[in-house]
């Protein structure tokens, strides 16, 4: 008996067809489930998209949440002499300066030598380099014969971190100078003295002692060390840097130069930093606005609940984010505050009735920063820990968004739903294939049946009419 290659050739039935039918009702089974796992999977990455904009919105508000914006100060010089940064406890006032001279490094040259590579010290001798500051510290360094070269006591004196930099001048060609300058400026880091114990010829080229005078000197002075000297209203200070912090309160001024007499520092109250803070805040409070719109969007249409799920958002009616929400808002205000200001509206951030963003009055907020910064302060940041919008603001933050979270929690139960959702659709998937094929063999076994009660029909009714025939003669 020939075997049935094609569904239907031996029934005469259109089996494959009938087959296919069944497969395409029994696959539609799976639609509910690949619908709500392509649902859960966009609830999944829009979760990820709050995340990313509380992230964005916790940048803005710690960058307020800083008492410091609310006391800033400004300096301003009329010398390009110096200049001035101011920290956040500066008081505002004006100071007379005048710069006599600048604090500098001492720097100590080398005579010529002939080569920088050719070494210079006794050849048997063991030697130790010995480098004091005028601050007492100092540092042994031992050399062998082949670091006497100019190179050579260069780049040991560089890596023993001595207090000093090494470097060679080339003068002309055939002429070098190995030239050590103190890592620090002022007198106190300048160089006190230079020793070499066990080679006689190196001492009579690098030796060096402040006490005595440049022409018993091996090592010449070339930059004599300093401190900066000035007065601030008329008080004298010195200071081994260019730097100074320690001499007024929440200054630190930086010398340039020195002054044609006295020249005037004025500290001014600066409101442009909370001004600037404010305004990335109101900005930021915004764009979160609208991804938490856009993450809830409803629109109403009538071409079916499929295409009600498309058009809305992934987030519409969730939980975690309109609770996220609402807290946010909530804490827009400091009822508690013990400052005047309450309500961020008091100093010109106002909020439309209607779509809930916030709107930046510039010149309302200048003017009350002038007035009163501290009391803004208090109703903002409060103390820090546990009072002030963004300090309130802040812990929520952190919470919202920490390991153990809301936003984690409602992810991880998306996760869950989802593998949940990928066991079922893979258990119904293998019933469905199973029923299919046992569909098939069903009907491939109804074919061969087909097929032989056919050829059987075939051959009796031929010897009927053989029969016929012959009966006939």
């Amino acid at each position: 008996m020939a075997s049935i290659s094609t569904l239907g050739v031996g029934s005469g039935l259109d089996l494959s067809t009938i087959l296919d039918n069944l497969t395409t009702a029994e696959k539609a089974s799976l639609k509910p489930i690949t619908t709500q796992q392509s649902a859960y999977t966009a609830k999944l990455s829009a979760y990820g998209t709050l995340s990313s904009a509380l992230t964005a919105f916790q940048t803005a508000n710690t960058a307020l949440n800083s008492a410091d914006l609310f006391s800033a100060t400004t300096a301003t010089s009329t010398s390009s002499a110096f200049s001035a940064t101011t920290s956040g406890n500066t008081v505002a006032g004006k100071y007379s300066i005048s710069v006599t001279q600048l604090a500098q490094a001492q720097t100590l040259t080398s005579g010529i030598q002939t080569s920088n590579t050719t070494a210079l010290g006794s050849s048997d001798a063991s030697r130790t380099l010995s480098i004091k500051l005028a601050d007492g510290t100092s540092k042994d360094i031992t050399l062998t014969s082949d670091q006497t070269s100019l190179t050579g006591m260069r780049d040991a004196i560089n890596g023993a971190g001595a207090g000093v930099s090494a470097s060679i001048i080339k003068v002309a060609d055939g002429e070098y100078r190995l030239s050590l300058t103190a890592s620090k400026t002022g007198e106190a880091n300048a160089v006190s003295s230079v020793t070499v114990t066990g080679d006689d010829t190196l001492q009579g080229i690098v030796g060096f002692d402040a006490t005595k005078s440049d022409a018993d000197n091996p090592l010449d002075l070339s930059v004599k060390a300093q401190d900066a000297e000035l007065t601030v209203n008329n008080v004298a200070i010195t200071s081994s840097t260019n730097t100074i912090s320690d001499a007024l309160e929440g200054i630190t001024l930086n010398l340039s130069d020195v002054t044609s007499g006295n020249q005037s520092l004025t500290i001014t109250q600066d409101t442009s930093k909370a001004s600037t803070a404010i305004s990335n805040f109101v900005d930021a409070y915004n764009n979160l606005l609208d991804q938490f719109n856009a993450l809830t969007k409803y629109t109403a249409v009538d071409t079916g609940s499929d295409a009600q799920d498309s058009s809305n958002g992934a987030l519409l009616g969730d939980s975690t984010l309109r609770s996220i929400q609402t807290q946010i808002k909530s804490l827009l205000t400091n009822n508690t505050s013990s400052s005047a200001y309450k309500t961020l509206a008091q100093i010109g951030v106002t909020s439309d009735p209607t779509t809930g963003e916030l709107t930046l009055d510039a010149d309302k907020l200048k003017t009350e920063l002038t007035k009163d910064p501290t009391g803004i302060k208090e109703m903002i940041v409060g103390d820090g820990k546990t009072t002030g919008i963004t300090t309130k603001l802040a812990t929520n933050l952190t919470s919202w968004l920490s390991s153990t979270g809301s936003i984690q929690s409602a992810k991880d139960g998306v996760s869950k739903t989802l593998n949940t959702l990928t066991e079922q659709y893979n258990s119904t998937n293998t019933r469905i294939n199973n029923l299919i094929a046992r569909y098939k063999a069903q009907f491939t076994q109804l074919d061969v049946t087909m097929n032989s009660l056919n050829s059987t029909s075939d051959y009796l009714t031929q010897q009927f009419e053989n029969m016929t025939s012959s009966s006939s003669k």
